[in-house]
């Protein structure tokens, strides 16, 4: 397989995923990152298609892109209208790009019911648009849009279409599986058949409506495809595009296909938690290679094995793709999860040693309590140090009050002051929130953000709670994870307590230290927390 050429599309078909709006910032930040990971063609958006992208195209000129390509993005002539006075044509020209994308139809289903136009007339939209675009001295990708279900309904026109692209001068075709509704062997069959026919350069653009999205791009790569469209994270319309970050691990760990450095792919995890948090969609836990659990090892004889040999249950080193092996806490694992965390902390344990019982002892007596330190891995670090005595104190609590008013409008006030001592410094600060934990976090966050900026780039993502006995009603104990997000990185953290806002207030607090103790931030002298 020859280099195989990356094409984002999150800022146009990511941008179009329920829930995400883009600003220009938001997008020129997104672009830096991208051309910092290596890939080659970034496609900005659609000019022709609305104000903000006709602005991106216009701020974007000042951004540094490495070797990366801006592209525009647009579509073909309209229906009996000359290309030299199409709006869209011309919009795709000022974005100023050297590359400008445009897609056409292929599925005469499109052409006769959507465009209602005639089959010939299509022909006639692709060719003029090509061979404008290409006088204007611009590299011209043409998308091939629903190129997999015309070929099955009319295999004769969906090649016409593409031939006449080529034939128009298009530097690349790309066929597109835009539904998401095609399977492997269907995919690599066609393109197959479309390689033996064209003289250009092939890419391929999937959907993930059947979760195919990243086999059926691999399938065309193998079948004679040189580039390949996706979106990071797999955000997208529906059910979204192609994961790139997924395919970009697989062709360049898995496949050995270089299409960046090793170095570049490093980036893969700490690229997909910016444009998770920049597109304040949550990056899955379980997701492939990036995930926060993507190399978690819980079971006891999984976890022996990996002490044996990582390839044991491991398909790559997380290290290549920037991620990292956690093995977790739990009744199941035993005295290794301690004994490695410890040694990564600089501490040494013997796994036969007293103090090693004594932590598992103690770890024991925190879950049987209520702690669940396999879904809090930062809270069980933060166990860790403080029992071996390597704990440091960020902030200290003199107090906290919490008000809660219902009006009589039906809407609900609610009120928090906290009372912090910060390096000597005492802090009195209140705030607002939407209930009593939202304006607990609010205020604490406040109050120590002056001190600590780095807080300012972290947020929580997801806050649960469970009752652990429900037998005693209102007073039973009730566990509290709060998981938070900042730019490179997510973690768990964990409190218990009769009272739900005590409970949380440590699942706050834990989640703040390991911030600042993940940063290397710490007051010059620090002090051993007394929480056991």
């Amino acid at each position: 397989m020859s280099r195989i050429t990356l094409y984002d599309t999150t800022l146009r078909d990511g941008s179009q995923t329920e829930g995400i709006a883009f600003t220009v910032n938001d997008k020129i930040k997104i672009t830096e990152k991208l051309a910092d990971i290596g890939i080659h063609y970034i496609e900005g958006g659609w000019p022709g298609s609305n104000p903000k992208d006709k602005e991106f195209f216009k701020t974007v000129r000042k951004a540094r892109l490495k070797n990366s390509t801006l592209v525009a993005f647009g579509s073909t002539r309209r229906a009996d209208k000359k290309a030299e006075a199409d709006r869209n044509l011309l919009d795709l020209l000022a974005a100023g790009t050297k590359t400008i994308t445009i897609f056409g139809k292929s599925w005469d289903l499109h052409v006769l019911d959507v465009l209602r136009t005639s089959l010939a007339e299509n022909l006639a939209m692709i060719s003029d648009s090509v061979k404008f675009l290409k006088r204007k001295g611009r590299e011209v990708f043409y998308d091939a849009e629903h190129f997999f279900d015309g070929y099955r309904n009319n295999s004769q026109y969906a090649l016409q279409t593409i031939v006449t692209a080529e034939e128009a001068g298009a530097d690349c075709i790309i066929l597109c599986d835009t539904n998401g509704g095609s399977l492997p062997d269907d995919v690599r069959r066609i393109t197959a058949e479309v390689r033996s026919k064209l003289r250009m350069p092939l890419g391929i653009h999937t959907h993930n409506d059947m979760g195919l999205a990243v086999a059926n791009s691999l399938a065309a790569l193998e079948s004679g495809c040189q580039q390949v469209q996706g979106t990071f994270n797999g955000l997208g319309e529906r059910c979204g595009n192609a994961d790139l970050g997924t395919i970009m691990a697989i062709l360049c760990a898995k496949m050995k296909q270089g299409s960046i450095s090793a170095a570049q792919l490093k980036k893969l995890t700490q690229t997909c938690y910016f444009i998770s948090e920049v597109s304040n969609i949550k990056l899955a836990d379980n997701h492939p290679f990036v995930g926060h659990s993507a190399f978690a090892h819980k079971g006891g004889v999984h976890i022996d094995a990996m002490l044996k040999n990582p390839l044991a249950y491991e398909h790559v080193i997380p290290d290549v793709v920037g991620n990292h092996r956690r093995l977790v806490t739990s009744e199941l694992a035993g005295k290794m999860p301690i004994v490695l965390k410890a040694k990564a902390m600089g501490f040494n344990l013997d796994k036969k040693s007293p103090e090693t019982a004594q932590l598992l002892k103690a770890l024991q007596d925190k879950e049987h309590e209520g702690y669940q330190f396999e879904a809090a891995d930062a809270s069980f670090e933060l166990f860790l140090k403080r029992k071996l005595k390597r704990h440091v104190e960020f902030f200290r609590l003199e107090g906290f009050k919490v008000h809660t008013e219902k009006r009589n409008d039906g809407k609900i006030f609610a009120e928090a002051t906290v009372r912090m001592n910060v390096r000597g410094t005492e802090e009195f600060c209140a705030s607002e929130g939407d209930g009593p934990i939202d304006a607990l976090d609010k205020a604490l966050r406040k109050s120590l953000t002056k001190f600590y900026p780095s807080l300012a780039k972290m947020h929580l993502t997801d806050y649960k709670v469970r009752v652990l006995d429900t037998k005693t009603g209102t007073a039973a104990k009730v566990r509290v994870l709060i998981e938070s997000q900042d730019e490179t990185d997510s973690w768990t953290t964990v409190g218990v307590h009769e009272n739900i806002i005590e409970a949380s207030w440590e699942a706050l607090t834990d989640s703040i230290e390991y911030k600042l103790l993940k940063n290397g931030k710490a007051l010059p002298k620090s002090r051993i927390s007394r929480r056991s």
